[in-house]
């Protein structure tokens, strides 16, 4: 069994601002030389998560304005009122979907619904440099 950690940096600008990353872990995977396991993609920080989805423009905006309905960034939160930052809804967003997923690995190729990305989401309530960890398991 052999084990790849790649490191992503992405630019991101906050109050869940979506990125597709499929791309690049695609080509982590393929630079692993690993043909059958998983790739787990995990994303540093508590006000950021990684998911799939559709990564489409119209989706991209229903996507956000459901978060702003589940946790608008309008809303008082105690960590906001402790900690001043105003950004208690970044944290719950983050909390809520998740830091991190794995996707199977066949053929040095994920396997992935047909409309189906790997995106990144800022939560936070100002731009970040994001760091995404991609860890790609399995046999040569």
């Amino acid at each position: 069994m052999t084990i790849k950690t790649f490191d992503l940096n992405l630019s991101t600008k906050g109050f869940s601002d979506i990125h597709d990353v499929t791309s690049q872990v695609r080509a982590r995977i393929s630079e692993s030389g690993i043909t059958e396991g998983f790739c787990h993609i995990f994303v540093t920080g508590s006000t950021a998560s990684v998911s799939t989805m559709e990564f489409e423009p119209a989706l991209v905006k229903d996507i956000k304005k459901k978060l702003e309905d589940f946790a608008s960034e309008h809303e008082r939160s105690h960590h906001s009122e402790t900690w001043g930052d105003d950004n208690g809804f970044s944290h719950i967003r983050a909390t809520f979907m998740g830091p991190g997923i794995t996707v199977p690995v066949r053929n040095s190729t994920p396997i992935l619904g047909t409309w189906q990305q790997i995106v990144v989401l800022d939560h936070d309530n100002r731009s970040r440099n994001r760091h995404v960890v991609i860890q790609v398991v399995g046999i040569e």
